[in-house]
């Protein structure tokens, strides 16, 4: 019998509003994590967008991420199983470090964040996209979700993220629709956890719900 070759390794991007729940999802979903967000730039780097009016640094826009580093990222380990990332802490806005990330021969993996919908076809230009999800929900829970994560992890001060917070509920539904039109399928945690069945089965799932 010959062999037979092996099954290439490919991607589900996972995007959605900050707090909507990617990274708790992503952990129980038992697929190896990328976290996107170890790829933001530091707070020295001069090309950081402000938020309009404000000297906030603007940490919601595309902007503020290293998209190029984190396709690198998504290719070596499609390629190879491995890569190496940042460790990026959101407190003092900066890279810590460094560790190795060792997925195996895994054949699908979870890429989330939320700049992961910006990245969706050059995915597909590489050839190792399985699907792009944008999970959504109420923006009133997403708020409170949030807050509470961002308050318990010291991320920012509190001023800040109160502006943030408020800024980011508004804008909720147009960020979601922001996503969906980079080609994310925006749903629910349950048809989240169908789409990756149907990745991990090889299925196009993507092709299935346009045509549908």
């Amino acid at each position: 019998m010959g062999s037979h070759p092996p099954i290439p390794t490919r991607v589900v991007l996972l995007a959605g509003p900050s707090g909507s729940g990617k990274s708790s999802f992503a952990a129980r979903s038992g697929l190896p994590v990328l976290c996107l967000d170890d790829f933001y730039k530091e707070c020295t780097d001069p090309s950081l967008p402000l938020v309009a009016g404000s000297s906030d640094i603007d940490w919601d826009s595309p902007l503020s991420w290293d998209a190029d580093v984190a396709l690198a990222a998504i290719g070596e380990l499609c390629r190879t199983g491995r890569t190496r990332v940042p460790v990026y802490d959101i407190a003092s806005s900066s890279r810590v470090g460094e560790e190795a990330l060792d997925i195996e021969r895994t054949p699908l993996f979870i890429a989330e964040g939320i700049f992961a919908a910006d990245i969706v076809e050059r995915c597909r230009e590489m050839g190792v996209l399985a699907d792009a999800i944008c999970l959504r929900g109420r923006p009133a829970t997403t708020f409170r979700r949030r807050l509470l994560r961002d308050l318990r992890e010291g991320r920012k001060s509190v001023p800040f993220l109160l502006r943030r917070g408020w800024r980011l509920m508004r804008a909720e539904r147009a960020i979601v629709a922001r996503q969906t039109a980079l080609g994310a399928h925006a749903c629910g945690r349950d048809e989240a956890l169908g789409r990756l069945t149907d990745a991990a089965a090889g299925r196009c799932v993507k092709a299935r719900a346009t045509a549908a």
